[in-house]
């Protein structure tokens, strides 16, 4: 399965370096040249051999979510299966492989055509999330179920063990804000998909959150429900900057002494 020479030669000079970050040595660096092959790359180059990550990605998803589900159901066996929903929702959702990514630098190693680069694609979420779930599919193909299911768990695990006895949000944004605003004498927040960006089958939706007619954060995603998660989470953000009491200076906590 390894890819057709030529440029992809230049690619593979960088392979070791993604390797290292992402903890695993491929058996065949060809699958892991796919995973990073944009499909613009490949109708750049129509008729050289190419073949973009699309499939890999497709499988990917279904390895990370069965792998995810796996890992908080032995992480946590008293949960319910709503608040085992919630998790697993979080740390498969676009927004939190994008912050995955993005600690691989996986936006530097993919594949991409001159004018994706140009447009900037290597930064672009739906691209990074792609790129990381076919990555996860390849390492299966590569090295099986257990070569996956150590990367997953490397990724995931510091987020489980940040979770403390008794939380029950996991990444439920939406329901965090409510809460703050509720305390701070606030309406609940409304949420308005603003755009929807895409064809059908892969379209991203922006969303406003807004608090008395006022839009406080901005985000998108994959889902409306995903894009309101992150609206909500950007929304608390800047709550807490608001509310965030202002330091006092060494010469005022000698004065209140």
């Amino acid at each position: 399965m390894a890819e057709q020479s030529g440029e992809s030669s230049a690619q593979a000079e960088s392979l070791p370096e993604l390797e290292s970050l992402l903890g695993y040595r491929f058996k065949d660096p060809g699958l892991l040249i796919r995973a990073l092959t944009h499909r613009s790359y490949v109708n750049e180059r129509e008729g050289e051999g190419f073949h973009h990550n699309e499939s890999l990605e497709f499988l990917g998803d279904a390895v990370l979510g069965f792998l995810v589900s796996s890992r908080i159901f032995h992480r946590f066996p008293s949960l319910s299966e709503g608040d085992l929903s919630k998790i697993r929702a979080y740390l498969v959702s676009a927004v939190n492989l994008q912050r995955l990514a993005e600690e691989l630098r996986l936006g530097n190693f993919v594949r991409l055509s001159r004018g994706e680069e140009k447009t900037g694609g290597r930064g672009k979420r739906a691209i990074v999330v792609d790129a990381y779930e076919a990555i996860v599919g390849a390492i299966y193909l590569d090295g099986g179920v257990q070569a996956a299911s150590d990367f997953v768990e490397r990724q995931v695990r510091g987020y489980l063990d940040s979770i403390g006895e008794g939380q029950r949000t996991y990444g439920d944004f939406k329901s965090v804000l409510q809460e703050r605003l509720h305390n701070l004498g606030q309406p609940e927040p409304v949420y308005r998909v603003v755009n929807e960006i895409g064809p059908d089958h892969h379209k991203t939706f922006v969303v406003h959150v807004e608090v008395f007619g006022q839009v406080i954060a901005q985000a998108a995603g994959r889902t409306k429900k995903e894009a309101q998660q992150e609206a909500a989470r950007l929304a608390l953000e800047s709550l807490e900057a608001q509310t965030a009491p202002p330091p006092e200076s060494a010469e005022e906590n000698n004065q209140a002494g």
